[in-house]
């Protein structure tokens, strides 16, 4: 007899079950998603000793009828896809028709379903197999009962962990929903307790204000982007706000949750160099595309997806996000900002707010200051001249030249944090005129205007300026050589050197030619212009780290690299004192920058203490 035989069903099933049903959130997720399928504005999920026990998922959506509800167990069933053309064009999240035998198979479950014009449908099954079938109520939606979850699967049943482990995962699986389908209101419940609850007004702020908390959600910045192809939206958080792990951003395609890799470094390039290193943001971004554009069957439980037009995917989401902080003041404040700011006491004691005369006076001052400041840029030898030089300087120093007279303005308060977000905005002056009033531990300058007080850490200011300074510099030079008068020599490991040899031609690409000189030992007689004065070796060393581990050389980002190095290296450091007018010009040098915000580690260079939080520090108001 032939050794190659058909399984029967109920080990196929339970084999198929170890795919889509891992653990209890599995479940969760599978039966959401055909409620959301079923067209539900509402999905309450009850749960008994974290669905181990017992699961129950109750929805108002279509629900079927009986002939539909029995078909809807049997293995690749589905309402979905009617021939290999639909596979192209998916637009539910549910249809390949796995759920229900899968979890039926490793369960006792119940069900109870209606299309609400006449009387309903119970079923209950053990094992896969059906043991009892009758009639239900009318209401229009449907319930699933699933009880003893592993039941018939002990060894499956042994990998489960602890309570609040499998709790964890299920809050993660609703938490995607809510975010996916905001429209719709979500509730959790564990042991008769209510743990999640979602207005199902489509309202995405509010999903992540109940997800993240009020604190986070004040702080996303909305963002927007359309192509012939794509259509984003979504949140963005201020840099500010950070978290260790990648979990937080969060893609939805199509009112689906996925995962992509490419989506994730195109949110990463959008902040550039406004996180710091190791950190990352809390975003979500919903892309509207026609389906034929991502495949999404390309993962047993369709979490990852392929796009066809990935490239013009990254560009978009890349520029959406640099185009949405173009337009915001990213300067943290010093306290937490309440949700509703109280109204200002009138105090006898003198404010800090800047009325007519104190701001003419300030003006007056800021006037003198700057002339000073023209001054000084006469006798730049000056012992007094304290903030260090360097050949690309002077082109800076044109800037100033050609600074206009501060704008007086008139007096205003600050915006509420989350007003300050709600609709498009244009452009912002985004880091206001601070007038310099000292300078503590010779490390931080610190400036007043009519907003309050600001403290600024005068190396990562001047790293930004001199970042921005250096990046377009290099950025302009093109791929030409420099001889060198004195060869450099370099020492490599065997490993390093079998690289070099295996990517000569790549390396003479971007303008390096590796000599050998010894058995380990290579010399180079030239480079690229681009590579800066005293930094030539470091870069060289860099370039072979990254044909050593990705095997492709990223000329963009060794410029990048390059021009924090020089920007970082040439910085004035802490303990180091500045004079009245330095201290204004790197104020107003910063004010100019692309990105006044952050070094280019991602450090915050600006926090703000407003006027509000300052009178409640010494208890001016209450």
């Amino acid at each position: 007899m032939g050794k190659i035989r058909l399984m029967p069903d109920h080990l196929a099933n339970k084999i198929a079950a170890g795919e889509v049903v891992e653990r209890p959130s599995s479940v969760i997720k599978e039966l959401v998603e055909n409620s959301i399928d079923a067209d539900s504005s509402w999905v309450k999920v009850e749960l008994m000793e974290a669905g181990l026990q017992q699961i129950k998922v109750t929805d108002d959506g279509d629900g079927m009828e009986e002939e539909d509800c029995e078909h809807a167990f049997f293995r690749h069933a589905t309402s979905k896809i009617q021939d290999e053309n639909d596979l192209f064009h998916v637009r539910t999240l549910g249809f390949r028709g796995e759920a229900l035998a899968s979890i039926a198979a490793v369960s006792r479950l119940s069900i109870q379903t209606s299309t609400g014009s006449e009387a309903g449908t119970r079923l209950e099954m053990e094992g896969g197999k059906l043991v009892k079938k009758d009639k239900s109520d009318a209401r229009k939606g449907t319930e699933i009962i699933v009880n003893d979850l592993f039941f018939n699967t002990p060894a499956r049943l042994k990998y489960m962990k602890t309570i609040h482990t499998e709790l964890g995962h299920i809050t993660d699986v609703l938490n995607r929903m809510a975010l996916s389908h905001p429209d719709v209101k979500f509730t959790c419940i564990h042991n008769g307790k209510e743990l999640f609850q979602t207005s199902g007004r489509g309202d995405l702020r509010q999903v992540i204000a109940q997800i993240y908390g009020m604190s986070v959600a004040r702080k996303m910045i909305p963002i927007k982007a359309e192509t012939l192809d794509f259509k984003i939206s979504g949140f963005i958080a201020k840099p500010e706000i950070t978290r260790a792990s990648r979990n937080y951003m969060s893609t939805i395609v199509n009112g689906r949750f996925i995962r992509n890799i490419t989506v994730n470094k195109a949110i990463m390039k959008g902040y550039h160099t406004l996180l710091p290193i190791g950190r990352n943001p809390v975003a979500v971004l919903t892309i509207e595309m026609e389906p034929i554009l991502v495949d999404v069957n390309v993962h047993p439980a369709k979490l990852e997806v392929r796009f066809s037009k990935e490239k013009e995917l990254f560009d978009t989401i890349e520029q959406a996000i640099v185009g949405a902080f173009r337009k915001e003041t990213l300067i943290p404040e010093a306290a937490e900002p309440k949700s509703v700011r109280k109204p200002k006491v009138q105090s006898q004691q003198p404010s800090f707010v800047f009325h007519e005369e104190k701001r003419e006076e300030a003006h007056e001052q800021h006037q003198h200051a700057f002339q000073q400041l023209l001054r000084s840029e006469e006798k730049k030898d000056s012992p007094d001249y304290t903030v260090e030089k360097t050949s690309f300087d002077t082109e800076q120093d044109e800037v100033i030249r050609e600074m206009a007279a501060p704008s007086t303005g008139e007096d205003r308060q600050d915006p509420d944090p989350v007003q300050q977000v709600e609709g498009e905005k244009g452009e912002v002056d985004r880091v206001p005129t601070m007038y310099p009033i000292g300078q503590l531990h010779g490390t931080y300058i610190l400036a007043q205007n009519e907003n309050g007080l600001y403290i600024v850490d005068q190396h990562a200011a001047q790293e930004r300026i001199k970042y921005e300074f250096f990046h377009k510099k290099l950025g302009l030079v093109e791929n030409e050589v420099q001889e060198l008068l004195v060869p450099m020599t370099f020492d490599f490991s065997k490993q390093e050197a079998l690289k070099i040899e295996e990517m000569k031609e790549e390396l003479m690409q971007v303008g390096l030619f590796f000599e050998t000189f010894g058995e380990h030992t290579y010399i180079i007689r030239s480079h690229p212009q681009w590579f800066p004065k005293g930094f030539e070796k470091e870069i060289i060393q860099e370039i072979v780290e990254q044909v050593m581990s990705d095997e492709r050389i990223d000329v963009q980002k060794l410029r990048e690299e390059a021009a924090i190095l020089m920007s970082c290296k040439r910085s004035i450091k802490a303990n180091h004192y500045l004079n009245q007018d330095d201290m204004f010009r790197l104020l107003e040098d910063l004010r100019k920058s692309t990105d006044p915000f952050t070094c280019p580690h991602g450090r915050p260079i600006i926090i703000h203490f407003s006027e509000y939080e300052m009178e409640k520090m010494f208890k001016r108001v209450m």
